[in-house]
């Protein structure tokens, strides 16, 4: 794989790719698969976490189990861009817990929110009282999830990744 300006070779690869699949997977587990023993694989964990590019461990968990039935995608559109209120409103943005990401586009819209909610009782309600009353919010369209098939936050990395 071709990282630019890059320091990673193949084991530091390897590391990645086994923690994106297993972020629980033991020092001594991860130095067998890599064939390291386990000091120089530890080194190397804490080089990668050190470096930047492992930034956290967590776990995946289940939108649904947890009662999350909704899964929506919200294009904001803003009158101005002019002033504190783009900065505002990507501050607020990242405090609510309801947005899972929130990206800043070229396009027709000026951003893309992907957000959870219970229902679609609970969706109207957010964006009536959430959404509409953040700042610079001119316009919102949303388009609700039918289905989802593939959800990964993996990079490719390591063997699996294209060359």
């Amino acid at each position: 794989m071709n990282l630019p300006k890059s320091n990673l070779d193949d084991v530091d690869l390897a590391l990645m790719a086994l923690l994106q699949k297993d972020g629980r997977l033991s020092n001594a587990k991860l130095a067998e698969q890599v064939a390291l023993s386990e000091t120089p694989c530890w080194r190397r964990l804490k080089r990668l976490e050190a470096d930047g590019y492992i930034e956290g461990y967590q776990a995946v968990l289940s939108r649904k189990k947890l009662g999350y039935g909704v899964l929506a995608f919200v294009q904001i559109g803003f009158g101005s861009h002019i002033g504190e209120a783009p900065l505002r409103f990507e501050e607020m943005v990242r405090a609510i817990p309801e947005v899972l990401s929130c990206h800043n586009l070229t396009g027709e819209c000026d951003y893309l929110l992907q957000v959870v909610a219970e229902d679609l009782e609970s969706f109207g309600v957010f964006v009536r009282d959430v959404l509409r009353e953040l700042p610079g919010v001119s316009s919102i369209r949303s388009s609700l999830s039918l289905r989802e098939v593939k959800m990964s936050g993996r990079l490719p990395v390591g063997p699996e990744a294209r060359r």
